[in-house]
């Protein structure tokens, strides 16, 4: 058996396209051009370059960039004041502040401070929440392109045993409510999970988003099973993910490739959560 690769790339560009032209209809329609105010923090490289794939992505989608770049030494009270600006601005449908932010920043607060419909990657506790309750609410980026991914490659998550490797606030736990929520069963993973390869062994769909490179390999995978690897790692010879693609590839039905399948998502979900905050903004200011 060998898998056959979702295609994230194309995903994302037609979901990108859609959005554009969601885009221009609203504006057409009277509403606001949508704005989104990413916020850097200092001069990480990674994060620099992350940043501006968003800013382009938005002024492509004919979104308005409200970037802000603060210095690495901003103070807490600074800082908040910038996302206290961007919240009260009406310009700005969506604030987004790229994540991690310096050791000295308490950034639960300063995300705290970002009104949930501004909140376009469901960061907040209370974006957190929603989603907990199966409520309306934006819906974590990456996690809700794996979603999509599935959806479009015609996953019937219903009914299914799923597996997510990975507890994180940003991916992991977001994931299995959203898996839930799409009456799948869920089992969350762990570095404290005992006898993880078994346990993955039993999911028609296999989330690995654990921040360690090839942490799944084979082994862990049911024959025939879906593979999404969320993980993307720069090692020598190029990149990878956090699941062992070749060996994974010769036991799985489907799988995302690294690069070229999660990640494009992530950027293309947040032109669509900036698009969706811009009119819930306009219908709760009409109400």
């Amino acid at each position: 058996m060998t898998a056959q690769l979702i295609d994230g790339t194309t995903a994302a560009r037609e979901l990108r396209t859609e959005v554009a032209d969601g885009v221009r209809a609203f504006v057409a329609d009277g509403g606001r051009p949508s704005g989104l105010a990413t916020v850097l923090v200092g001069d990480d490289a990674a994060s620099q370059v992350y940043v501006r794939s968003k800013q382009r992505a938005c002024v492509e989608a004919g979104m308005v960039d409200h970037h802000r770049h603060l210095p690495g030494d901003v103070t807490q009270e600074q800082a908040g004041a910038v996302l206290d600006e961007l919240a009260a601005d009406p310009e700005v449908s969506g604030v987004l502040p790229q994540l991690p932010l310096p050791a000295h920043l308490d950034a639960d607060a300063l995300l705290a401070r970002i009104p949930a419909l501004k909140d376009v990657d469901g960061l907040t506790t209370e974006s957190a929440g929603l989603l907990a309750q199966g409520r309306a609410g934006r819906q974590p980026c990456t996690p809700a392109g794996v979603v999509h991914l599935l959806d479009r490659t015609g996953v019937q998550l219903r009914g299914a045993e799923a597996v997510v490797v990975g507890r994180s606030v940003l991916v992991g736990r977001p994931m299995a409510q959203l898996l839930l929520q799409r009456d799948a069963t869920v089992t969350l993973c762990h570095s404290r999970t005992r006898d993880l390869e078994e346990v993955c062994r039993r999911a028609d769909v296999l989330v690995v988003a654990a921040g360690i490179p090839g942490l799944v390999g084979a082994d862990a995978v049911k024959p025939g099973a879906v593979v999404v690897d969320v993980g993307i790692h720069r090692v020598e010879g190029g990149l990878t993910g956090d699941v062992d693609g070749q060996t994974a590839a010769s036991v799985a039905g489907w799988l995302t490739p690294v690069p070229g399948g999660v990640g494009p998502m992530t950027i293309a979900v947040l032109l669509a959560n900036t698009l969706q905050a811009a009119r819930l903004q306009r219908a709760a200011h009409a109400g």
